[in-house]
C-alpha cells in the first residue's frame, strides 16, 4: 500500500471502529472491546509506516484531492501533509492511545456505558489524527471540533452526577466542587470561546492571504496589509490558548478531571491539549516565513509570555492541590506553558525552538500519561481522589510506586530521564530570547520539583490514612491487575529510554524540525541553574512530605495557600463575569419565551372560543338557516343603499 493509504488509515481506522461500535456491541461486549483496541492498534501501525519515508528523507510531501467549495474560502482540497512534525505527532497520538485503550479493558470493566465510552474514545483518536495530518486550516478545524465534541462527552461521561460518587469522580471542594456533567459543559464552552476567535482568524486569513493551505502560507508571503495578517495569527492562536488551557482560558482543564482516568491520560496529557501546541508550532513557521514582510514580534512575545506566566501560575496551584489528579492537571497546564514559551522564542532562536517544544511535548506525553494511568489505579484501589485518604500506599502497590517514581523524576527534570533533556532545551531557547522570561521559567522548574515530591510523598510514603488502614486490613488494597499495570509501567520505562537516548533524540529532532536548518544545544550554565532549582524544590518537599516535618507557621504562607486553593480567583472570575451574566440572560430569555408562549396560547384559546360560537350558529335547522339568510340579505341591502 502507498504512503497516502497508510496516512488515511491512521485517522480512518478509529473513525470506522467508532461507527461500528454500536453494531459490535449487539454481538457481545468482548467483541466490542477487542475491536476498539484493534482499531486503535491499526491506526498506530499505519502511523508507524509513515516513519519510513521520514527516515529516508522523502518528507515533506503533500497529498491533495478536490474536496469542497466554500463561500469566501474558494475551493478547499482534502489534503494530507506529511512532514517530520505531523508524522511524529501522529505516532505519539496513536501509540499512547493504544496503551490507554488496553488499560481501559480493565479500568472500565463492568461500566454500563461502555458502548458510549468506546464510541467517543475511538472517534476522538480518529479526529486527533486528522487534526495533525491536515494540510489546511479548514480541514484541521474539522478534527479540532471533533476532539472538542468527544472531550465534552468523555469529561462528562459519568453524567448522572450522583452524590455517592463525590469521592471518586467529582472535582474540587466547596465552594468550588463540580459534578461531571458540569465539568464537561464547562470544558466545551470555554474551548468553544477560543474556537470562535480561531474561526474568525481563519476567515480573515483566507480573505487577506487568499489561502488556508499551511504549505502555501509558508511558501509565498502574502501581499495583504500586515496589520490584518498579524490580527489573523493572533485570532487563530486564541483557539490554541483555549484548547491547551493557557491563560486566560486555563481553568477548564483542572475541572476536566471528572472524567475517567483513562480519559485524562488520553485527552488531557497526551493528545487534545497538545493540539494547541501543535497549531502554535504551525503558526510559528508561518509567522517566521512572513517576518520580512510582517512584523510578527508581537505575536512571538505574546506566545512566550503567555506560556511562562501560565506555567508559573499553574505550578503554584499544583503545589497546594488537595487531589491527586488535580495536581497532575495543573502540572499539564504548566508543562504546556513551557512548550508555548519555547515556540514564542522562535523569532530569536529559530534553530531549536520548535524542536525544543516538540521534544518536551513528546517527553511530557509519555511520562504524564503514565502518571494519569497510575493515578487511576490509586483511585481504583482507595476509592477516593483526595490526598487526605492516601499515605503509605507504596507498601501495597510497589510496582505502581516504581512506575510513578520513574515518571515523576522525568517530570521534575532529573537526569538522565527524558524530562531533563527536553526541559533544559526549552530553558535554553527561552534564555536566548528573553532573560526575564527565562527567570520565570526557571522558578517554575523549582516549583515543579516541589509539587512532584509532595504528590509522591502524600500518596505512597509516610503514614497511612485511616481509609488506607481500614482497606488494607480488609485486604481491599492491592496492586493493579496486569492489564492496568502494564500500560503505565511501559510508559514509565519508555520515559527512561527516551532519556538515555536524549542527546541523540535532541539532535535528530533539531535537525528534522529546525526552521532554519541548524540545531541548538543547552549550555552548561542552563543545566547548572536547572539542577540548583531542582534541588531547591526537592529539599523542602522532602522534609515536609517524606520525613513528616511540620511546616513553619507563617501568616503569609497561610494566606498564599488560601489564595491558591481558591485558584487565584481566576475560576471565580469566570463565573462572576461570564457564567452568571449568561445565566441571567438565559433566565431572561426563558421569561420572554414564557410570555410569548402564554400570549400565543391565549390567542389560540380565543380563536377556539370564537370558532365554537360561530359553529353554534350552524344548527342544521332549515328554518333558522333561511331566517339568517334573510337577515343577512337585508343587512347587505341596507349597506348598499346607505353605505
Amino acid at each position: 500500500m502507498s504512503v497516502e493509504v497508510f496516512a488515511n488509515l491512521a485517522w480512518g481506522a478509529p473513525v470506522a471502529g467508532a461507527l461500528l461500535t454500536p453494531l459490535l456491541a449487539r454481538i457481545s461486549g468482548k467483541v466490542r472491546d477487542s475491536a476498539a483496541v484493534a482499531a486503535c492498534l491499526a491506526s498506530a501501525l499505519s502511523a508507524s509506516m509513515l516513519l519510513a519515508p521520514l527516515i529516508r528523507g522523502e518528507l515533506p510531501t503533500v497529498y491533495k484531492h478536490e474536496w469542497v467549495g466554500l463561500p469566501g474560502l474558494g475551493k478547499i482540497s482534502f489534503g494530507i501533509l506529511l512532514d517530520p512534525l505531523s508524522v511524529i505527532l501522529a505516532n505519539m497520538v496513536a501509540w499512547i492511545s493504544t496503551l490507554v485503550f488496553i488499560y481501559s479493558l480493565s479500568y472500565m470493566r463492568g461500566d454500563p456505558g461502555l458502548t458510549r465510552y468506546w464510541f467517543f474514545m475511538q472517534l476522538f483518536v480518529g479526529n486527533m489524527e486528522l487534526l495533525v495530518l491536515s494540510e489546511n486550516l479548514v480541514q484541521m478545524l474539522v478534527g479540532w471540533e471533533g476532539v472538542g465534541l468527544c472531550s465534552y462527552a468523555l469529561i462528562g461521561y459519568w453524567y448522572q452526577d450522583r452524590e455517592e460518587d463525590y469521592l471518586r469522580c467529582w472535582v474540587g471542594e466547596p465552594p468550588e466542587a463540580y459534578p461531571p456533567s458540569h465539568c464537561g459543559l464547562k470544558a466545551f464552552l470555554v474551548t468553544r470561546f477560543g474556537d470562535t476567535l480561531m474561526i474568525a482568524g481563519i476567515l480573515l486569513l483566507s480573505l487577506t492571504a487568499g489561502t488556508v493551505s499551511l504549505t502555501a502560507l509558508r511558501a509565498a508571503p502574502p501581499t495583504a496589509p500586515p496589520q490584518l495578517l498579524l490580527a489573523a495569527l493572533m485570532l487563530i492562536y486564541a483557539g490554541a490558548v483555549g484548547k491547551s488551557a493557557q491563560l486566560p482560558l486555563m481553568e477548564w482543564l483542572p475541572d476536566a478531571m471528572a472524567g475517567p482516568s483513562s480519559v485524562s491520560a488520553l485527552i488531557h496529557a497526551a493528545t487534545m491539549v497538545k493540539a494547541g501546541a501543535y497549531l502554535t508550532a504551525r503558526l510559528a513557521g508561518v509567522a517566521l516565513a512572513w517576518s520580512s514582510y510582517v512584523d510578527t514580534s508581537l505575536f512571538f512575545e505574546y506566545v512566550m509570555w503567555t506560556g511562562v506566566i501560565t506555567a508559573l501560575i499553574a505550578s503554584l496551584q499544583a503545589a497546594v492541590a488537595t487531589e491527586l489528579k488535580k495536581t497532575l492537571a495543573y502540572s499539564t497546564v504548566s508543562q504546556i506553558g513551557y512548550m508555548m514559551a519555547a515556540l514564542g522564542a522562535t523569532a530569536a532562536e529559530p534553530a531549536a525552538s520548535v524542536a525544543a517544544a516538540v521534544f518536551h511535548l513528546l517527553s511530557h506525553a509519555v511520562f504524564k500519561a503514565s502518571l494519569f494511568l497510575a493515578a487511576g489505579a490509586v483511585i481504583h484501589a482507595v476509592g477516593s481522589r483526595f490526598y487526605k485518604h492516601y499515605g503509605g500506599l507504596g507498601r501495597y502497590m510497589r510496582a505502581t510506586l516504581v512506575s510513578v517514581l520513574l515518571a515523576s523524576l522525568s517530570l521534575m527534570g532529573v537526569p538522565p530521564l527524558s524530562g531533563f533533556w527536553s526541559k533544559d532545551l526549552v530553558l535554553s531557547v527561552v534564555l536566548r530570547a528573553d532573560p526575564a522570561a527565562f527567570c520565570v521559567a526557571l522558578a517554575t522548574a523549582g516549583i515543579t520539583a516541589f509539587y512532584t515530591v509532595r504528590m509522591v510523598g502524600r500518596t505512597f510514603l509516610g503514614e497511612e490514612s485511616e481509609v488506607v488502614r481500614e482497606k488494607a486490613e480488609a485486604h481491599e488494597i492491592h496492586e493493579a491487575d496486569p492489564v492496568m499495570l502494564a500500560p503505565y509501567a511501559v510508559l514509565a520505562v519508555l520515559s527512561l529510554a527516551l532519556g538515555l537516548a536524549g542527546p541523540w533524540l535532541e539532535h535528530e529532532l533539531s535537525s528534522a524540525l529546525s526552521l532554519s536548518g541548524g540545531a541548538g544545544d543547552p549550555s552548561w550554565e542552563v543545566t547548572a541553574a536547572s539542577i540548583i532549582v531542582l534541588l531547591a524544590g526537592v529539599a523542602p518537599a522532602y522534609l515536609l512530605y517524606v520525613k513528616g516535618r511540620e511546616a513553619p507557621s507563617l501568616k503569609i504562607l497561610e494566606r498564599l495557600r488560601e489564595l491558591l486553593l481558591r485558584r487565584l480567583y481566576i475560576n471565580a472570575a469566570y463565573y462572576k463575569l461570564f457564567a452568571l451574566p449568561t445565566l441571567k440572560l438565559g433566565r431572561g430569555a426563558l421569561r420572554v419565551e414564557a410570555g410569548m408562549t402564554s400570549t400565543l396560547w391565549r390567542v389560540a384559546v380565543g380563536s377556539l372560543k370564537l370558532a365554537d360560537a360561530v359553529r353554534r350558529l350552524h344548527t342544521g335547522v332549515l328554518n333558522w338557516n333561511v331566517l339568517l339568510w334573510v337577515v343577512g340579505g337585508v343587512v347587505l341591502l341596507l349597506l348598499a343603499l346607505f353605505g
